[in-house]
């Protein structure tokens, strides 16, 4: 089975990191969704630094800028949010349904257990 490229959002998150190095670790072209609304939150950024050091890349990207998040899904093939809903869950339920939205339109992201996103089209249909 070849690599994947897997877009990691809530890569500074507790299950994010984890995700973002185990994915680097099993050699994935692995991208880390960095959103403007973090702020100067300095453990993040350096979080994303240490990252980009180790070989992810970091894609733009924001919940108010759907085009963004479109853009940032074009170029993986694997979406994997870890966002937590912990403090606003619903908050946070809103936002992963933007990305939804994303994954949907850039129409690339295979869904689980395909191995093609035209096989993602097909259980689209069925759902």
């Amino acid at each position: 089975m070849g690599k994947s490229k897997v877009l990691v959002v809530g890569g500074t998150g507790y299950i994010g990191r984890k995700i973002v190095k185990a994915s680097l670790a099993e050699g994935h072209e692995t991208y880390v969704l960095q959103r403007p609304e973090i702020g100067l939150d300095i453990e993040k950024l350096e979080t994303l630094l240490s990252f980009k050091r180790r070989g992810a890349r970091l894609l733009g990207g924001s919940f108010n800028d759907p085009k963004s998040l479109v853009e940032a899904v074009k170029q993986v093939d694997v979406v994997i949010c870890t966002m937590s809903g912990v403090h606003f869950r619903s908050h946070n339920l809103l936002l992963q349904l933007k990305l939804v939205d994303a994954i949907k339109e850039a129409g690339n992201v295979k869904a689980p257990g395909s191995s093609t996103a035209t096989e993602s089209k097909k259980y689209e249909n069925k759902q």
